[in-house]
């Protein structure tokens, strides 16, 4: 019997061997195509550009429809804006199960409808029904575009050995906060009520979007922000690993210099899971040029948010780890711990939640 892949996105090399090689016709405007640990797509029109990228819709009922339709938003932008550009049109389809109510519905689109003019951005087309054998969390798909000047756009091919590694927040943002989330009983009885009310906070921070935004205020390229990524699965390690090898190169990082959330620390030991392996949508990592990285975090912290320059891009492609006066060479995690111990968790709900 065959062997069936781990939960979460295809590994690298199934994506070099089948999906790569397989990428339809071949069109001039296409300047960014799919590539490895890139978050989007960039098409030219003359001076201007968009960006696209491709998520699930993803609404979890538990987190309330509200929270749902926010993070379901927020996840589909937050690699758009990666590009450096900013949000501009949705495309969503929504393969609905036939238990949503309207009411629930409306709910859902309301956030969507508030979120989108908040961020400038006009949903242009989609689909809309409910289907037998669809399920939540996945309800669907959306192509998430964002837009600007031809010169504006970034990428892992502008990184330069020297810039700075700036990551916001920290590790385990998204995991962290979904635990809190879903399991708000449990958390409380071992960590205690006030450590809860504090963790529930963690939520409202699994975007980008506003720190992406932030950075490349400053500028991009040779003026600023050189590219972007999301720490999504595999979390701060698979970000960087995926981040500077698109661009052929390595990394230099200083361990002590990485911020951490109290509170993720705590529920990530509390469920047994490495942060810094973990999914992590929230946490934004940037390669910066050296003479702007105080001025992006600065930038950044107009918001409230923290960053911190963790390391540099290095020539060589490999990524080392500074850590108590010892290096260890980074590998890709490839198997996001977070699923299993999510899932695992959702099992003993009912005696979890008691």
């Amino acid at each position: 019997m065959a062997k069936l892949p781990p939960l979460g996105k295809i590994d690298a090399n199934f994506f070099n061997e089948v999906i790569y090689p397989r990428l339809g016709a071949k069109r001039d405007e296409v300047i960014v195509g799919p590539q490895h640990g890139v978050d989007v797509g960039i098409i030219e029109f003359g001076d201007e550009v968009i960006a696209l990228s491709a998520d699930p819709v993803f609404i979890v009922p538990e987190y309330g429809w509200k929270r749902a339709a926010w993070f379901a938003f927020h996840i589909l932008f937050s690699d758009a804006v990666t590009s450096g550009l900013k949000p501009a049109y949705l495309a969503i389809d929504l393969n609905l199960p036939p238990k949503i109510t309207e009411e629930q519905l409306q709910t859902i689109w309301q956030v969507f409808h508030n979120e989108a003019e908040k961020y400038g951005v006009a949903i242009v087309t989609g689909h809309t029904a409910r289907y037998g054998g669809c399920n939540y969390p996945m309800v669907g798909g959306a192509v998430a575009i964002a837009r600007g000047k031809k010169n504006e756009y970034i990428n892992p091919k502008f990184i330069k050995p020297g810039d700075k590694i700036i990551i916001t927040k920290g590790p385990a943002i998204e995991a962290a906060g979904i635990f809190a989330t879903m399991f708000p009983k449990y958390i409380s009885k071992n960590l205690g009520e006030d450590f809860f009310k504090k963790s529930e906070k963690l939520f409202y921070q699994m975007s980008v979007l506003d720190d992406a935004l932030a950075a490349v205020s400053v500028g991009t390229r040779d003026n600023g922000v050189s590219a972007m990524h999301d720490a999504t699965e595999c979390g701060l390690w698979g970000g960087i690993f995926e981040l500077v090898g698109a661009a052929g190169l390595g990394a230099e990082i200083q361990f002590d210099k990485i911020p951490i959330v109290p509170e993720v620390e705590k529920i990530c030991k509390l469920f047994d899971i490495d942060p810094y392996k973990s999914i992590s949508e929230g946490t934004l990592i940037a390669t910066v040029r050296p003479d702007k990285a105080d001025e992006v975090i600065q930038a950044i912290a107009k918001n409230g948010v923290k960053a911190a320059i963790i390391g540099e891009v290095q020539e060589k492609k490999e990524i080392v780890i500074r850590r108590d006066g010892s290096s260890q060479k980074l590998e890709h995690p490839k198997i996001d711990p977070f699923w299993k111990a999510f899932y695992d968790a959702l099992e003993n709900f009912s005696e979890m939640e008691k």
